[in-house]
């Protein structure tokens, strides 16, 4: 007899251990989990970005306010209308309404990061000027002068 293994010896080949499937699969939901951020205010305007030559990236986004300003989405459009609206977090506003808000931004930051704020205006291309002006007007009033708009990169 042949030590190694005869003709009529056959070999099984071990199953698959699902002992630690568990342990991958609640590490992976975990992971997920941790560095997931979750969308912090629902889009009321429609927004397509105008197209911009010059883009740089915004450095710090925890420091930026975002005034949307656009036509309503069409869940919107019969209460509100399909003239431009400014929103500012998850509800329409006016302009007298931006002064507040700014005001609640700049408490919500630390004393260190105040000065750094940054308010970005995010604006439909098709939107009056007349509009961004009067968002630009009242930012002014509040001491909120560093200001940027939001646009994409032009397509060559």
């Amino acid at each position: 007899m042949s030590k190694f293994g005869g003709s009529n010896s056959k070999k099984d080949v071990p199953g698959i251990s699902s002992g630690s499937l568990s342990d991958i699969v609640f590490m992976l939901l975990f992971f997920f989990m941790v560095t997931t951020q979750m969308r912090e205010t629902e889009n009321k305007v429609i927004v397509k970005m105008p197209e911009a030559s010059e883009v740089t990236k915004l450095e710090r986004k925890d420091l930026s306010s975002y005034v949307n300003i656009g036509t309503p989405t069409r869940q919107y459009q019969g209460q509100y209308g399909t003239d431009a609206r400014i929103q500012l977090n998850d509800s329409f506003k006016t302009t007298e309404d931006i002064r507040d808000f700014i005001a609640a931004e700049r408490e919500s930051l630390s004393e260190a990061d105040r000065q750094f704020m940054t308010t970005v205006i995010r604006a439909d291309e098709d939107v009056r000027m007349g509009i961004i002006t009067d968002v630009k007007q009242e930012l002014r009033r509040c001491s909120a002068l560093k200001i940027m708009y939001m646009a994409r990169k032009a397509e060559n």
